[in-house]
């Protein structure tokens, strides 16, 4: 892991601002600068024919901000966004940014952030060396600027709260709070563990503790099982019945 090295790019309008960040990956050991660019127009078009991880991003740039760059990247580009403005934090959490540094800012600063996206690389890292099988035993969760690895067996069930997502876990009394769409985190968990039940809740099978007519008791909590999941939801407690 000491070896990771992440491919970057800076993109800034402002020529001085751009050069104090290209000096400061020049300084930090597991950064490689790919290039630097003063418009995202140009950027983007770098970067779709050559893929970096990590992207020193301003925000208040011509033509194309800086946010809509960053819903055109691919998937697997993390972001640290460079701004003078404060006020953009609430659009960088929901583009899933690593960081978000406030100019004007010291190589310090800097430096915790590109370690940030050091930390988040080398836990995806390990987890593709650890997860041989096609389902993993574990998620990572974006939570309030962090990456929460989060167990699946202790997820009880996942509420969904217009674009946010309570993560319900045993022994925990507050859910974890992440911006996600309930539809997009059930593409990504295991069929055979997770049923979507509701519109607004997935719950962990393994977890139901009781089935009352169209309900779900887990941890005390009640869940209705809606008609549209209804079918699949009764295939699975007759499957799971004793005859």
């Amino acid at each position: 892991m000491d070896k990771l090295m992440l491919d970057c790019i800076v993109v800034d309008d402002e020529p001085m601002a751009a050069n104090l960040v290209v000096n400061y990956i020049e300084k930090t050991p597991f950064l490689n600068l790919r290039g630097k660019f003063h418009n995202a127009i140009e950027a983007l078009n770098f970067v779709s024919e050559n893929p970096v991880q990590l992207l020193f991003l301003d925000i208040q740039m011509p033509d194309l901000t800086g946010l809509e760059l960053s819903k055109m990247l691919p998937k697997n580009a993390k972001i640290i966004f460079t701004t003078a403005f404060d006020q953009y934090a609430l659009e960088g959490f929901k583009v899933e940014a690593l960081d978000y540094l406030l100019k004007p800012f010291d190589y310090a600063e800097f430096l915790t952030a590109a370690n940030k996206a050091k930390k988040w690389f080398t836990m995806l890292e390990s987890s593709s060396g650890l997860n041989t099988s096609t389902e993993s035993d574990f998620l990572f969760i974006k939570s309030e600027y962090k990456h929460l690895r989060i167990k699946l067996s202790d997820v009880l069930y996942f509420e969904g709260l217009k674009d946010y997502i309570k993560i319900w876990l045993k022994n925990e009394s507050k859910p974890i709070l992440t911006l996600k769409s309930l539809k997009s985190l059930e593409e990504e968990l295991p069929k055979n563990q997770f049923m979507r039940v509701h519109r607004s809740y997935i719950v962990a099978l393994k977890s139901i503790e009781e089935v009352e007519r169209s309900q779900i008791i887990i941890n005390g909590k009640r869940i209705t099982v809606s008609e549209q999941y209804k079918p699949d939801f009764l295939n699975f407690i007759n499957d799971n019945s004793l005859s």
